[in-house]
């Protein structure tokens, strides 16, 4: 259940919500405009640690706890990828 407006927790919601929002924002801008590949995976990443941000907020929110095995399993996920593509980087720079 989403808390009513006049709850302390709303706001939480509505500012965290505010604040990665404009962070997810402009690492979408640094993904479009990113000048290497590496700043455009980096840019990838950060905006999906700040959608677990906002799924943890959500859960925070809303307490439920069974919400958080997703943004765990996504953080474990996002980590694997960002060390592949660092190996992947560094091999690459090998040759």
């Amino acid at each position: 259940m989403i808390p009513l407006q006049g709850e302390p927790t709303h706001w939480l919601f509505v500012i965290a919500g505010a604040v990665l929002g404009l962070g997810i924002l402009a690492s979408f801008w640094r993904l479009l405009r990113g000048p290497s590949l590496a700043d455009r995976v980096v840019a990838l990443d950060l905006i999906g640690y700040l959608v677990i941000g906002l799924m943890v907020a959500f859960s925070i929110v809303t307490q439920r706890e069974s919400i958080l095995f997703v943004p765990v399993v996504a953080a474990i996920i996002l980590f694997l990828g960002t060390a592949a593509f660092a190996i992947y980087l560094e091999r690459r720079g090998e040759s």
